[in-house]
């Protein structure tokens, strides 16, 4: 026992030890509810107001033009755009080294293990060899240096098989809109003005940001139909329609 504290408390596999506590930590909150396994940044399917913007955060829906541009929504509310900012950060990282498909928690927690298991075998077998200081101190740094290309290799490998395990999900965007029938919420719908009430996928409902080409009338509760999304502006395209009145009739256009 006081060979194996030495080896654990000395260099180079005490260096591993504080991330190694860490991740034990982590999941052990992980197994009593207190944490997500997928890590803080982790939204799953996402709701309405998390995958498709808070539509509901600008204006009144009888407000002028002037007041257009606030009931956009909060464009950071959006799926894909947050994923795409997470895949130029980490996610492109461990794309670059191979280790993408499966979350970030999981990869953190074998590169840790596998390290200080990898760096503790080479300090072991270093602790029973009668070496000079300045030799063994070399020597440390060789296993250090094994040890974080060992715990990558391995965990290269790990990564394929685990990926089953993760399947890929399409964050929630706003172009799930297109195609869909929406409400009319103004008096009018223009070139520069129209806000409309949309069903998402999910059941949730969204005030958003509608236009027009044409010169069609729309009034308050008419229907309209989804058929383009302009992410400049963050508005929707929309032209006249009349849903058909049969029983069980969805409120979208597949």
């Amino acid at each position: 026992m006081g060979e194996f504290t030495r080896v654990a408390l000395g260099f180079p596999t005490v260096l591993f030890g504080g991330a190694l506590l860490v991740v034990a930590g982590f999941w052990v909150l992980v197994l009593v509810g207190g944490a997500d396994a997928h890590g803080p940044g982790h939204h799953g399917h996402g709701g309405h107001e998390g995958g498709y913007g808070d539509a509901h955060s600008g204006g009144s829906a009888h407000t002028g033009e002037t007041g257009d541009h606030g009931g956009n929504g909060d464009h950071r509310g959006d799926g894909e755009s947050g994923q795409d900012a997470g895949r130029g950060g980490s996610g492109g990282l461990l794309a670059a080294l191979g280790l993408d498909g499966v979350p970030i928690t999981v990869i953190f927690s074998l590169l840790t293990a596998l390290a200080w298991f990898l760096s503790l075998a080479g300090a072991a077998a270093l602790d029973g060899a009668d070496l000079p200081g300045v030799i063994r101190l070399v020597l440390s740094c060789a296993v250090l240096c094994g040890a974080l290309l060992g715990s990558w290799s391995l965990t290269w490998l790990l990564v394929r098989p685990l990926r089953r395990l993760f399947p890929y999900e399409r964050p929630p965007s706003r172009e799930d809109f297109v195609g869909r029938v929406c409400v009319i919420r103004t008096g009018r719908v223009t070139g520069g003005f129209g806000q409309a009430e949309v069903t998402a996928p999910d059941g949730s409902t969204a005030v958003v940001q509608v236009r027009q080409t044409g010169e069609d009338r729309y009034a308050t509760g008419s229907t309209a139909l989804i058929y383009g999304y302009e992410p400049a502006g963050e508005f929707f395209w929309v032209a006249p329609f009349e849903p058909p009145s049969l029983p069980g009739l969805e409120a979208a256009v597949t």
